[in-house]
């Protein structure tokens, strides 16, 4: 188990690292997280829902993603309530209080991820599992599923991983392992350091008094690298990404909502070296971007509203109007149509609300929800994505199009070439009536990064990923660990 000083310390990524790593040495690895929280999710084969971290983690190992590696998730809509998704089937929603005063409910939640843990321990070897947050937040640790708990019940080794970029590495790790019983203090057989940034060797000495205060190994040391790209689950790092609009580029502006999910949708045009991708909730960035993208949300009707409260409905009217393309994607395609309606008060106490009238579809709030994972053909080509989604349209289309507009269910829909040439190439066509920004260079001009399909993308990714762990990381003493009967 790789379990945390805090809330993104890397867990995750290094969960995907040794996944790799144990595939690439003849293993037969799969990840396993109890319960996790996040907007950010998943389709498995089977069309149920995981989060999207175990199943990048599945990807790096090789194998399909199912239910089993990640039984529990947590989807949040508010500050205080969540749905709860339970073995890839939504079971409603839950006030934090009461969900986490689990005596209250009906269902034993820890009896149900012990037993995905169980099966899927019964396939594969070893088990990567992933905590949640801090270890030592002992105020929940009764009802703790997801750390030392699962990790007594799964028999597991735990590596203890801090972030020494965010400062105070020595108390976080410290007081992790110390905030422990003597018990579960002996499940921690390890300490990984990541994000380090700077010369390594400043550092020998405080690894070594690391070792000497908490008595267990440092297994590694692990800088922060800004050249791999593994997709990323929390949504904490989007205010902080690019926002300057750039000369010569395509100007890509993804709505920045309040319940953003599946923002994984915009790495592959992120990377193309003719796009500048921002995300924003600024009029001004809107109405001089190139390409408007709706993305999905956990809340459609109440990050309507927002939109409306702040100008960015209205901006993102006016940039159509004048020729701008707007695509959206999920709820953003919902958002994008005539009207959406809640009668049931799925979401919550917004019953209707008029939708930008860019599309002619109708939406109303179900409590069904679709996963499935789907092929489909743009511009004559075969492509690939998922849908994850309540509320049903008055279409039969996954994909609608009108002129500069295309709103779709299909989450993935931009990792697909045939898509991303096919925007580009029509703002290319525009370029030089609006005066825009930005000067299109045609496919011929230069390499484009969606020559490698982003499936091979990612292989190359997670190849790249546990060759940087491998030279940071002392395997052979993980295996040891691993391999010990202590």
């Amino acid at each position: 188990m790789l379990a945390g000083t805090g809330s993104d310390v890397g867990k995750s990524i290094l969960a995907a690292a040794l996944c790799r790593i144990f595939k690439q040495d003849g293993y037969n690895p799969a990840p396993f997280k109890a319960q996790n929280m996040a907007l950010n999710s998943y389709a498995t084969p089977e069309g149920l829902e995981i989060g999207r971290a175990q199943a990048v983690q599945a990807e790096a190992a090789g194998i399909p993603c199912h239910t089993d590696m990640n039984p529990l998730l947590l989807k949040p809509n508010s500050d205080h309530t969540s749905q709860v998704v339970l073995n890839g089937k939504p079971i409603g929603n839950k006030n934090a209080y009461d969900y986490w005063r689990r005596g209250t409910s009906e269902i034993d939640f820890r009896g149900e991820v012990c037993k995905a843990f169980d099966r899927l321990a019964t396939k594969y070897n070893p088990i990567v599992l992933e905590g949640a947050g801090s270890i030592s937040e002992i105020n929940l640790k009764d009802t703790d599923l997801v750390n030392l708990p699962m990790a007594r019940h799964a028999d597991a080794d735990v590596i203890l991983v801090g972030d020494i970029d965010r400062g105070g590495v020595f108390a976080s790790v410290y007081g992790s392992i110390m905030l422990q019983t003597p018990e579960d203090r002996k499940l921690i057989k390890g300490i990984i350091i990541n994000k380090f940034r700077g010369d390594m060797r400043l550092f020998d000495e405080g690894r070594r008094m690391l070792e000497d205060i908490c008595g267990t190994p440092v297994l590694g040391v692990v800088p922060y690298f800004k050249d791999i790209f593994i997709e990323e689950e929390d949504s904490v790092s989007l205010e902080k990404k690019q926002r300057e609009l750039a000369e010569g580029k395509v100007n890509v502006a993804v709505v920045l909502l309040r319940h953003i999910s599946n923002f994984t949708d915009f790495d592959t045009l992120e990377r193309d070296p003719r796009v500048n991708l921002f995300y924003t909730n600024n009029v001004a960035d809107i109405s001089r971007a190139d390409i408007i993208i709706l993305p999905g949300t956990k809340s459609t009707l109440d990050d309507l509203l927002e939109l409306r409260r702040n100008g960015c409905a209205q901006a993102i009217q006016r940039a159509h109007r004048e020729g701008k393309m707007v695509i959206g994607i999920c709820g953003g395609y919902q958002m994008l149509g005539q009207t959406i309606e809640d009668p049931d008060g799925i979401e919550g106490t917004i019953a209707r609300l008029p939708g930008l009238g860019l599309l002619p579809i109708h939406t109303t709030m179900t409590a069904e929800k679709k996963t499935e994972q789907v092929s489909f053909q743009f511009e004559g080509q075969a492509c690939q994505g998922y849908e994850i989604h309540q509320g049903v349209s008055d279409t039969s289309k996954a994909i609608m199009q009108t002129d500069h507009c295309i709103g779709t269910y299909i989450h993935g829909f931009l990792d697909n070439a045939p898509v991303i040439e096919y925007i580009l190439n029509e703002k290319g066509k525009d370029r030089s009536t609006q005066g825009s920004l930005c000067t299109f260079r045609s496919k011929k001009s230069e390499k484009l990064a969606t020559a490698l399909s982003y499936a091979d993308f990612k292989q190359q990714q997670y190849d790249k990923l546990a060759d940087h762990v491998r030279q940071h990381v002392d395997i052979d003493k993980l295996y040891q660990i691993l391999s010990s009967d202590d």
